[in-house]
């Protein structure tokens, strides 16, 4: 075996298990690019270093564009959208007010948490609807008296 078959089939091994340790599927593309370089050493004898370099760079480019453009497309949709987005999560839910809403801004306590709200002023102990969030703030409107 030539040195050259050796070394890029040792590398793209070497990404694909450094995939395998740390997932985040970017060294598996940049793997699939030694891999195509390793194929054409060995079919192909005659090839300089620099290019067999060039079409490692240009066939790992290649091969992350495509999983940008179709495999992210493909890509199964989550069940939970909201599992790290716990303000969002809150939309819809109804609470009373911790602390009456003044000049804009109030206090409700949601599960563990308590949670800074802008709305038309109201006192405290109305029950409130969240509508959104805009950063860790919940936007609110009164559904009825406490």
């Amino acid at each position: 075996m030539r040195w050259e078959v050796v070394g890029w089939g040792a590398l793209a091994l070497l990404l694909f298990a450094a995939e395998a340790l740390a997932p985040g599927a970017f060294m598996l593309w940049i793997g699939i690019g030694a891999a195509a370089v390793f194929v054409l050493v060995a079919v192909f004898s005659d090839i300089p270093l620099l290019w067999q370099v060039v079409a490692f760079v240009v066939l790992s480019v290649v091969s992350i564009q495509c999983y940008r453009r179709w495999g992210r497309a493909r890509a199964r949709a989550s069940d939970a959208p909201l599992l790290n987005r716990r303000a969002e999560q809150l939309v819809g839910r109804e609470v009373a007010l911790q602390q009456a809403i003044v000049a804009g801004q109030g206090r409700v306590s949601i599960d563990d948490a308590s949670w800074q709200v802008s709305g038309p002023d109201l006192p405290a102990g109305t029950w409130v609807r969240v509508l959104s969030v805009q950063g860790t703030v919940l936007r609110v409107e009164a559904v009825g008296p406490a």
